[in-house]
């Protein structure tokens, strides 16, 4: 698949992203229209945005065609599990030098991709295109067209050069590409009324082991993971769902809508984080899935599963409510976890806004109430003032701001995708809880905030 200057400006103005939805020319959110500065990541660029889509597919072989900087700098940027294949892990570069940019690596990469599919025999092999193979022109596609006619198994091009957008760009020219080359092109053993894909989930720590026995218990059936813990044959059949489910992400919206455009496959965008968010999201799948047995077994698992719950979480409840907590992340966790802390006891006295769409900052509105302070800017100064200024006792952030807590002398917890805890579902609850609570009571904190012996008392 070519990506053309209209592609681009396409993905970047998804028309089923309420960032565009109810607003117009300069009304829009900058996100979806700025372009890439030269040299500048914007929080992670294209290429390591497609990579984020499509290499937790575990049984795949995952190829960079570039510079050997481009795989080891993004490889493994997520902690996406696999319960069987482990080929995703390993990172296959064509490890271009001086000469392959004078002279073309188009030679090198066809070899590699023989090479690889000889020694790994994979179902498949994606082939990513980096800066410096789509500045010098190697045609990507062509040779891919041709390694996949010599060995008979699909080779996938994905260009989706890191200089063209951002990440979240990145993650839809991968969507593209599984829509261009894999979704549809085979057909599943068998069909169920209550078959789903699950699309933007990423089994990041294994969150998604803590929500498919739940599908399971109710019978729901799902068909395809688009990406984590997904196999290859899987994503070819995720056109036969009934559902498509997008969990705690704008990224892969285009894929969603294209499905429903193209197959018919009607989407709902959901979140597995805290106890509301999960009961909302079984209740929604269930009503759409249109089956008033199955609606009704999903009530009886909720009571069941929120009743085991308020039992697990009365002893942190107690130790927990009232501690006051700076959320800074990004996208719909900016709210989701929100609704966790509440369901914990305790109190959310600032978030981000980045990454939110406009309707995800009024839910932010709605939950902090007019106290609440919404933070819109990256800088670990603000953060440090605000902390001093709410009385926080907890940071929960991305791993980048934990230096930024420990400044402050407060305990921090990680919530973004280095995290190596699953937070998702009614099982990630509880383990939010422990990893919250034994944060808070760790005795490093009153050894660090004591002054020094040679400060006095």
């Amino acid at each position: 698949m070519k990506i053309t200057q209209g592609k681009i400006q396409e993905l970047l103005n998804e028309t089923a992203c309420e960032h565009n939805a109810k607003k117009s020319g300069g009304g829009k959110n900058k996100s979806c229209t700025q372009q890439p500065t030269p040299g500048a990541a914007q929080g992670g660029c294209a290429f390591d945005g497609a990579m984020i889509a499509l290499v937790p597919i575990a049984d795949a072989a995952h190829l960079v065609h570039g510079p050997i900087a481009c795989t080891g700098n993004s490889w493994e940027s997520r902690g996406s599990l696999s319960s069987g294949p482990k080929l995703y892990k390993y990172g296959f570069t064509t490890d271009l030098s001086e000469n392959d940019v004078i002279f073309g690596g188009e030679k090198k990469l066809y070899k590699a991709i023989l090479e690889v599919a000889s020694r790994y025999n994979p179902p498949a092999v994606f082939v990513y295109s980096t800066c410096v193979t789509a500045l010098i022109g190697d045609d990507l596609d062509a040779v891919c067209k041709a390694a996949a006619s010599k060995l008979g198994i699909p080779i996938i091009p994905v260009n989706a050069p890191g200089f063209i957008g951002s990440k979240n760009l990145g993650n839809r020219l991968g969507g593209e590409a599984l829509l261009a080359h894999v979704v549809g092109i085979a057909e599943p053993e068998f069909v169920t009324p209550f078959d789903i894909n699950i699309i933007g989930e990423y089994n990041v720590a294994g969150e998604m082991w803590n929500v498919l026995p739940l599908f399971e218990k109710l019978g729901i059936r799902v068909l395809s993971k688009i990406t984590g813990d997904a196999r290859y044959q899987e994503v070819c059949h995720a056109h036969r769902a009934k559902l498509n489910v997008m969990i705690c992400s704008k990224a892969l919206l285009n894929m969603a809508r294209q499905m429903e455009e193209n197959y018919g496959i009607p989407y709902l965008e959901e979140s597995f984080y805290g106890v509301d968010d999960m009961n909302r999201c079984l209740r929604n799948i269930a009503a759409k899935l249109g089956d008033p047995n199955l609606q009704e077994r999903t009530e009886e698992l909720i009571a069941e599963e929120t009743a085991n719950l308020d039992i697990a979480l009365a002893p942190y409840r107690a130790r927990l409510k009232g501690k006051r907590v700076v959320l800074y992340t990004g996208g719909v966790k900016s709210w989701s976890i929100i609704s966790a802390a509440k369901d914990l006891g305790m109190e959310v006295v600032a978030t981000s806004t980045r990454k939110s769409t406009e309707e995800d900052k009024d839910r932010i509105k709605r939950m902090l109430g007019k106290d609440g302070i919404l933070l819109e800017q990256e800088s670990p100064k603000v953060l440090l003032k605000i902390i001093k200024d709410t009385k926080a006792d907890m940071l929960i952030a991305g791993g980048r701001n934990q230096y930024t807590a420990l400044k402050a002398r407060i305990p921090f917890l990680d919530i973004n995708q280095e995290r190596h805890h699953a937070y998702a579902g009614y099982a990630g609850m509880v383990e939010m809880a422990r990893e919250i609570y034994e944060a808070l009571y760790s005795p490093v904190w009153e050894q660090l905030r004591k002054k020094a012996p040679w400060e006095g008392e």
